[in-house]
Parts: structure tokens; sequence; C-alpha cells
């Protein structure tokens, strides 16, 4: 038997560390953001994709929601790379974002969101301290 050398051997060949993230719930929807004057800009990359049928996008609670839900075709094939299901993205609203006059549009595979921007609207509730002996 020899002597142990102070190292565990790994189940795994790989050094795990140090390796990108990946998700493990299938490919992601891609997304880009920026400001366009006044104007907030998310573009998505959903090739092949139905927008009619198969693209959802919502504005919720402050965030732009983004589904999709593409189906296979039911046709006989050999292989394929093109992911089916469904794929959701979820994009946190910057401050003075306007849900009216929001628009989306769809074009070669890319779906971009429009929102207006304006100043940040200051929410909030004033609430008067009473005195704790009922004055």
């Amino acid at each position: 038997m020899s002597a142990p050398t102070g190292r565990t051997r790994s189940l795994f060949p790989l050094d795990w560390v140090g390796l990108p993230r990946i998700s493990l719930g299938g490919p992601g929807i891609r997304i880009e953001e920026y400001v366009d004057g006044e104007t907030y800009v998310v573009r998505a990359e959903l090739p092949g994709v139905d927008p009619s049928r198969e693209a959802q996008v919502a504005l919720v609670d402050g965030n732009l929601r983004i589904r999709v839900d593409r189906r296979e075709p039911h046709v006989a094939k050999g292989h394929t790379e093109f992911h089916y299901g469904s794929f959701d993205r979820e994009v946190t609203l910057p401050a003075g974002a306007r849900e009216d006059g929001v628009t989306a549009t769809y074009d070669r595979g890319i779906l971009e969101v429009r929102l207006r921007l304006g100043p940040p609207e200051v929410r909030g509730l004033e609430i008067p301290v009473r005195n704790g002996n009922g004055r």
C-alpha cells in the first residue's frame, strides 16, 4: 500500500474551479440592453421563432419578461442542434422606465423591446408618528 500524498482523488478528471458557469436548464435567451437617447432598449436573440405564436413579452413588477415556447416540428430528421422547448428571461427595468408606449418588434431573429425613460418616480408613504401615551 502506498503512502497518502495529501491529494484527494476526484471522480471527475477535470478541475471544475475556474470553468465558466453554464446553465443546466438548457440554452438561455441572450440579450443586449442599452439606452438610446430617452429610450431603454432590450434586444433578444430568438432565431427561428414565430413571434405571434411562440413569444410572449410582459412587464411585471418593474421587470421585463420574455418567454419563448418553441416546439419541434413533427418531421423525420436525422440530426438537429436546434434548441426546442420553453425559454425565459427576466430583465430588471432601470429607474424611470415608463410602461406607457412600450413597443416590441421582431425582425430577422431579433426581438427588440423599447421603453421610454423619464425621471424616476419617487414612491413612498410618509407615516405620522404618534406619541405613545395617546396624545
